[in-house]
């Protein structure tokens, strides 16, 4: 396996494969001369390296528009990445390219989209729908049949009630509570959350 983006997020990545799987990773890749490696894992420059070597590849970068960039231009074969003392119903989906950090919880029926992230401790309930490239950071919390466009960032700590829809692109900022819908491309803060930016 290798790993796209050698980046924080990266090891955490990696701290979430080696707790869960017998997967040995081989190497990152990044457009970075001067790193070498990460915890032990060397670090390749993607352009010029073997792909036929690359037999399963997952994305190591936090930003939603640049892993949704990087998926579209690597075709290859996406895993997912689910730490061990994640807690995932087995009533719920995880679409390819999705990481599910450590305590993390995706409860019954809920459908998490390609690329997403599901961040340490955060809380995605029953029903909820993830469209593709979404991250939920560490301690967020979707009540149940939330509904999450593409791209969207919901900020550490924040609060979503049950039922909310928040639109494609958007920002919820840390600790922010959402007690209604949000549009797209747009930047709510606060509690209550109000928007404050397009």
């Amino acid at each position: 396996m290798y790993l796209y983006g050698a980046s924080g997020h990266c090891k955490v990545v990696i701290d979430s494969i080696e707790s869960s799987t017998s997967k040995k990773i081989e190497g990152i890749f990044d457009d970075n001369i001067n790193l070498k490696k990460i915890l032990n894992i060397p670090i390749f420059k993607y352009q010029t390296f073997d792909k036929q070597r690359i037999k399963e590849l997952f994305i190591c970068v936090g930003n939603n528009s640049v892993r949704k960039l990087i998926s579209e231009n690597i075709k290859a074969n996406y895993g997912t990445v689910i730490h061990a003392n994640a807690c995932i119903s087995k009533y719920a989906s995880i679409n390819e390219g999705t990481a599910v950090l450590a305590n993390a919880v995706v409860n019954a029926s809920a459908k998490i989209g390609k690329h997403c992230i599901i961040n340490t401790g955060a809380i995605v309930e029953h029903d909820c729908e993830l469209e593709d490239f979404v991250h939920i950071s560490p301690n967020a919390s979707l009540a149940g049949n939330v509904k999450i466009g593409e791209g969207s960032h919901i900020g550490i700590g924040a609060q979503i009630i049950q039922g909310i829809s928040i639109g494609k692109w958007v920002t919820i900022g840390a600790g922010t509570v959402v007690i209604r819908d949000v549009p797209d491309n747009s930047l709510f803060v606060g509690n209550p959350a109000r928007e404050i930016k397009k």
